[in-house]
């Protein structure tokens, strides 16, 4: 299987982000691409650099305004006497059809969801190449390959078509799926991260042309909180083309297994031509965030059911934070979808 990685993806390294109001080190840390480049080695992937694709692919899911923003705020923040280091908001609408504000600050609050998506002056860049890692493992699916993986970093499932949050800034998985809809007439998105996609089922919420479909610790007490519950089934033409499957704190493989099952059969019902693997590691018994208690050979397992599907998949890097296993889960995710034979 062909991975799609380029060396600019590590320069963006945030610092610091808030947890239950304290301030905490980032764990989207550069490191976390050398763990994750060492997995898809051993998964047998041959390493490839994206080329640049320009902003159209990213302007196809993310408004003008927004892109406008991330690519000179860090800039703009600079020029505020007294200002932290990093882009960081501080204040939120509480509703976001008023009006759109002149002020740095302002803009911060209102195209940052939270505090985990800090920016500096290398996250524009960075979020870039990471995008056009989806576009490049998305072309190679197009072009007649069984499945392509890329290794996505920053990640991108929180980010909506105008806010970054959560660590992401541009929504790769989507930008994969419209990619892909210059072939395929419907594309399934299947995200298995420990959190749900929030920033990918906004994008598609009124859209039957992307069925939606995520796994995820339960938001009731869970980040993203206000998004991820089970009764989100789209709006307008969108209606009933996005399915969400909260799951117990701690579930571990068999219910994560069960689960994927009822996902298989909503996505069958779909019909899709092509398939995006939103692929989170964060699900793992070990990972710092704690939510689920999938094991590594859970993972294998995960990847096996899904390539089952016989689906052309792009399978799009999203979460996985530091530890031991962070690499070896990710072999056992694409040696069990069968990363070797690919």
């Amino acid at each position: 299987m062909k991975a799609f990685y380029a060396e600019e993806q590590k320069r963006h390294d945030p610092k610091a982000f808030l947890s239950s109001g304290a301030a905490q080190p980032n764990p989207e840390k550069p490191e976390r691409v050398e763990r994750l480049l060492a997995g898809a080695k051993s998964a047998g992937c041959t390493i490839e650099r994206p080329r640049n694709h320009g902003l159209g692919p990213v302007a196809a899911v993310h408004t003008p305004e927004y892109l406008d923003f991330l690519e000179h705020i860090y800039a703009r923040w600079q020029r505020i006497e007294g200002a932290s280091a990093e882009v960081i908001p501080n204040i939120h609408p509480i509703a976001r059809s008023g009006s759109y504000p002149a002020s740095a600050v302002g803009q911060a609050g209102y195209h940052m969801a939270d505090t985990a998506c800090p920016i500096s002056g290398e996250t524009w860049q960075s979020a870039l190449w990471s995008a056009w890692s989806a576009v490049e493992a998305a072309e190679a699916v197009m072009a007649g390959a069984p499945a392509a993986y890329a290794l996505c970093r920053p990640p991108g499932h929180h980010a909506f078509a105008d806010v970054a949050g959560g660590f992401c800034f541009i929504n790769n998985s989507a930008v994969a799926a419209q990619v892909l809809r210059k072939q395929a007439a419907r594309v399934a998105i299947l995200d298995v991260d420990l959190h749900h996609g929030n920033g990918t089922q906004g994008i598609f919420y009124a859209r039957p042309d992307v069925l939606t479909v995520s796994l995820h610790a339960d938001p009731v007490r869970f980040y993203p909180f206000f998004w991820g519950h089970a009764d989100e089934r789209g709006e307008g033409p969108g209606l009933g083309y996005n399915f969400n499957l909260p799951l117990p704190r701690k579930s571990a493989d068999a219910a994560f297994l069960g689960a994927l099952e009822v996902a298989f059969q909503r996505i069958r019902a779909f019909s899709p031509d092509a398939l995006v693997v939103a692929l989170g590691l964060d699900a793992f018994e070990g990972d710092p965030f704690g939510g689920l208690s999938v094991t590594t050979p859970g993972f294998s397992r995960i990847g096996e059911a899904i390539a089952k599907l016989g689906l052309p998949t792009v399978i799009v890097q999203e979460g996985g934070y530091l530890c031991d296993e962070l690499g070896d889960n990710l072999t056992a995710f694409l040696t069990g979808f069968g990363g070797k034979a690919r």
